[in-house]
């Protein structure tokens, strides 16, 4: 027995939309303090890209920071967006904002790991 519907023009099922992956290298500490967001509640990463996304998008985010052989596959969500030509020439691209999950946990806790005392500096982000 055939289960596919015998209309070939019977609409399918809607699906929900994939999340974006997006990959992001870090190199050194300096990049990772202008990309990091800890006023976040989770903390998050800001992503340089010009593919437009709105707040809340689903993002799958690959993160790679520095000489730290492990990748950290986060689940999160838009939360910040910088458009092309926004002011001060900041970098247009999206903040991602980490899950509550293990996940999130563990990126947020490397990161400020890795930062330390930097953290408490007043210099210039891409974000604030």
């Amino acid at each position: 027995m055939n289960s596919l519907p015998t209309d070939p023009n019977a609409p399918l099922a809607p699906q929900a939309p994939r999340p974006s992956v997006l990959s992001l290298a870090i190199k050194e500490k300096a990049a990772l303090y202008a990309a990091y967001m800890p006023f976040l509640k989770n903390g998050g990463m800001f992503v340089p890209t010009n593919k437009p996304y709105k707040i809340g998008d689903e993002i799958y985010l690959i993160l790679s920071l520095m000489d730290d052989p492990n990748k950290y596959p986060i689940a999160g969500k838009v939360a910040w967006i910088t458009p092309a030509g926004a002011n001060n020439n900041k970098a247009q691209g999206i903040g991602v904002h980490f899950p509550a999950d293990e996940t999130g946990q563990r990126a947020k806790l490397r990161i400020e790991e890795i930062l330390g005392a930097a953290l408490r500096s007043s210099r210039a982000t891409h974000t604030l």
